[in-house]
């Protein structure tokens, strides 16, 4: 039965993510996995059709990335993380790719449902 007033449930968009950060222990694994929903959060932000201005999206990414430097992340992900918050603020390449890359590069530390999170992002940013 609908109610005839009742708003819409909320749903997370990325609990695998989510739970895998609040399963794995402190250091890299637990970094990574936290970078990579910060970064999605980010990517469904800027997509989204209440898209936020230019500058207000700039302003974030930037202030993301002084966060992601302050991580313990491997080498192979950093640059691949800065390109998609670069991409989220529409400095650099189109976002789809970038978040494709950051999969890629994030692959060996997170779960099967998380990379699938991200590659499903990533194929709705595409338009696919």
């Amino acid at each position: 039965m609908t109610l005839p007033f009742a708003s819409e449930p909320l749903r997370f968009p990325f609990p695998a993510l989510a739970a895998l950060a609040g399963r794995l222990p402190l250091g890299g694994g637990r970094e990574v996995a936290l970078a990579a929903l910060m970064a999605a959060h980010l990517a469904q932000g800027a997509a989204s059709g209440e898209a936020l201005p230019p500058a207000e999206r700039a302003t974030r990414a930037s202030a993301a990335k002084v966060w992601l430097a302050s991580l313990a992340l491997p080498a192979a992900t950093r640059v691949p993380f800065a390109r998609c918050l670069d991409a989220t603020a529409g400095m650099s390449l189109p976002l789809s790719g970038a978040l494709r890359s950051l999969a890629a590069a994030a692959s060996a530390h997170l779960d099967a449902p998380s990379v699938q999170e991200l590659e499903r992002l990533a194929r709705q940013l595409a338009g696919a």
